[in-house]
């Protein structure tokens, strides 16, 4: 391989050994939004059925209703904050990032997969 093969070559893999990095440092991050979510979801359908099967809530007013179910109350609106935050983000940046990856590079006939591992295609064949 000649010195400038070489240097190339040097070069994708410190990409692809940086890429991999940043997608494996964003895992248990994004496993603990994951948690998060799940739990705040469980919690607010929880109240949300607590909340509907309850004969009161028919009888009274939107927000005495509210104000008699706390916990759904509590979960339902950090459930909301939690989606103005940016949590729909959070639980899928690798994917994210690595599709972004792929946009970019596909420009120079490359992928990578969701690891960050780069894919290099065959070149084109120009007639």
């Amino acid at each position: 391989l000649s010195t400038l093969e070489q240097l190339n070559k040097l070069d994708l893999k410190a990409f692809e050994r940086r890429l991999t990095e940043y997608v494996s440092c964003l895992q248990p991050a994004t496993g603990r939004w994951r948690i998060i979510l799940i739990v705040v979801s469980v919690c607010t359908a929880t109240g949300a059925w607590n909340w509907l099967i309850d004969p009161e809530t028919q009888k009274v007013s939107f927000f005495t209703s509210l104000w008699n179910h706390p916990f759904f109350t509590i979960s339902c609106v950090t459930l909301i904050g939690l989606f103005f935050a940016g949590i729909h983000k959070r639980v899928v940046a690798p994917s994210i990032i690595a599709a972004r990856c792929r946009t970019v590079l596909a420009e120079y006939n490359m992928s990578c997969d969701d690891t960050g591992k780069l894919i290099l295609k065959p070149r084109p064949h120009v007639q």
